[in-house]
C-alpha cells in the first residue's frame, strides 16, 4: 500500500510523496497510468437513483465526482418525475467545460411488480437492480448511492474494471471489516457473500458480462440470467431480507462468488469503520477514497466528521481555490470533532483529499 507519510495536510500539501512511497505504491500508480493511457477517450458512466428528499445530497455527490475526475463523465440520473426540473436547473448551471453530460430517467420497474419493487427497503432503492436491463447500450457502469462523496478521481475506481478476471462481473466492498460488529454474520436469515457480506452503496459493474451471465441459484437447477432471477429471489426471500436489494445481491453472489471482485474498505468508508474504533486499516494508511454517509449522518449531529466533509463539498464553488476554499476550512471543522470516535481519526478524512488536490493542481500546471 502507498503510505503518503510525508503529507502533513494543507500546511505542506505540495510535498511530493516519492521519497516515502514504496514499490507497491509505484506499481499501483503505474497500473492506473497504464489503464488510463490505453483507454484515453473512454467515457466513465456513473449512475444514481434519487427519490424523496435526496436532490441536494445527489447534487453534492455529483459535484465531488466532477472536481477531481480526469476522463469525461456521463451521469445517468434516475429520479422521480417531480425532481427532474430541479436537477436540470442545477446541473445546467455547472461549469462542465465539456467534461460532463447527463441524462435524466424516470423511475421504472417491471409493470407486473412495480409497487413491490418500489417499496423494497427504501423508496426506489431497488432501481439499481434493473440498471443492466434499462441501460442496454452501456458496457460498464459505476453505481453509487446518493450519500457518496468522491475524495479522489472517479478514474481510479473505474480502473478496477481492468483488474477483473474472466469470471468477474462486478466489484463491491465488504459490509464490515470486523466480524464482531458485523450485521450479516450475526443476524442475517439468508445466504450472504463471504464472512460479513457486501455493501452495495458503491457498485462497479461490467454490465455486458452481467447481461450474458447465467447465475447459479438455490431455486432451480437451471441457471438463470439477470432478468430472470430477480423476481424469483424476491418471492423466496422477501420475508427474510432487511436491507432489500442489497440482500438480494448478497444472495446472488453467495451462489456465484467467482463473479465478484472485492475492493478494500477505503473505497466505501462508512461510519461503522470508525464509531466502534478505527477498523479500516487501508484508510489509516492511505486515507479515505470514497466516503459513504449512510444512516443520514450528513444531516444530523451524530457523526460531525462526516457532516463536515459533506458541508465543505456542498458549499465549495467551482473555480475557487481548493486549498483555501475547501481543504483549509474543512480541516478546521474536523479538528472540532476530536471528542468523537470518528473525530479521533479525522486525518484519514483529508489525507487522500489533500493528495487529490495536489495532483489536480499538478495536472493543471502541466497543461493536461
Amino acid at each position: 500500500r502507498c503510505k503518503n507519510l510525508s503529507v502533513s495536510f494543507w500546511n505542506s500539501y505540495w510535498m511530493l510523496p516519492s521519497d516515502v512511497c514504496g514499490m507497491n505504491c509505484f506499481w499501483e500508480a503505474a497500473f492506473r497510468y497504464s489503464y488510463m493511457k490505453t483507454h484515453p477517450s473512454e467515457k466513465m458512466h456513473l449512475a444514481v437513483v434519487a427519490c424523496g428528499q435526496r436532490l441536494e445530497e445527489t447534487v453534492t455527490m455529483l459535484r465531488s465526482a466532477i472536481i477531481f475526475s480526469i476522463k469525461p463523465l456521463q451521469f445517468h440520473i434516475f429520479a422521480e418525475d417531480q425532481l427532474h426540473e430541479s436537477f436540470k436547473d442545477i446541473l445546467d448551471g455547472f461549469p462542465y467545460e465539456g467534461k460532463v453530460n447527463y441524462t435524466l430517467y424516470p423511475i421504472t420497474f417491471p409493470t407486473e411488480s412495480a409497487a413491490e419493487w418500489k417499496k423494497l427497503f427504501k423508496p426506489c432503492a431497488s432501481q439499481r437492480l434493473f440498471l443492466p436491463l434499462i441501460l442496454k447500450n452501456v458496457d460498464s457502469l459505476l453505481y453509487v448511492d446518493t450519500d457518496i462523496l468522491f475524495l479522489r478521481p472517479v478514474d481510479d475506481i473505474w480502473s478496477f474494471l481492468g483488474k477483473f478476471n474472466s469470471t468477474q462481473i462486478a466489484a463491491m466492498a465488504p459490509e464490515h471489516e470486523e466480524p464482531r460488529i458485523g450485521w450479516y454474520n450475526r443476524f442475517a436469515r439468508h445466504p450472504y457473500y463471504g464472512v460479513t457480506g457486501i455493501n452495495s452503496g458503491v457498485m462497479l459493474m461490467n454490465m455486458t458480462r452481467i447481461r450474458r451471465k447465467y447465475f447459479k441459484n438455490d431455486m432451480t437447477p437451471v441457471r438463470l440470467q439477470w432478468g430472470e432471477i430477480l423476481m424469483p429471489l424476491l418471492k423466496k426471500y422477501k420475508l427474510n431480507i432487511t436491507w432489500g436489494d442489497q440482500d438480494l445481491l448478497n444472495i446472488m453472489f453467495f451462489h456465484n462468488p467467482e463473479s465478484l471482485y472485492v475492493f478494500p474498505c477505503q473505497w466505501n468508508y462508512r461510519p461503522d469503520h470508525c464509531i466502534y474504533g478505527s477498523n479500516c486499516k487501508e484508510a489509516e494508511e492511505e486515507g479515505i477514497f470514497i466516503l459513504h454517509g449512510n444512516r443520514g449522518v450528513y444531516h444530523d449531529d451524530k457523526q460531525p466528521t462526516f457532516r463536515a466533509v459533506y458541508e465543505a463539498i456542498k458549499n465549495y464553488s467551482f473555480g475557487d481555490d481548493l486549498v483555501h476554499s475547501l481543504l483549509q476550512p474543512l480541516e478546521l471543522e474536523l479538528r472540532k470533532t476530536v471528542h468523537t470516535y470518528c473525530g479521533r481519526v479525522y486525518k484519514v478524512f483529508i489525507k487522500q483529499l489533500t493528495k487529490s488536490i495536489r495532483d489536480l493542481y499538478g495536472r493543471r500546471s502541466k497543461g493536461s
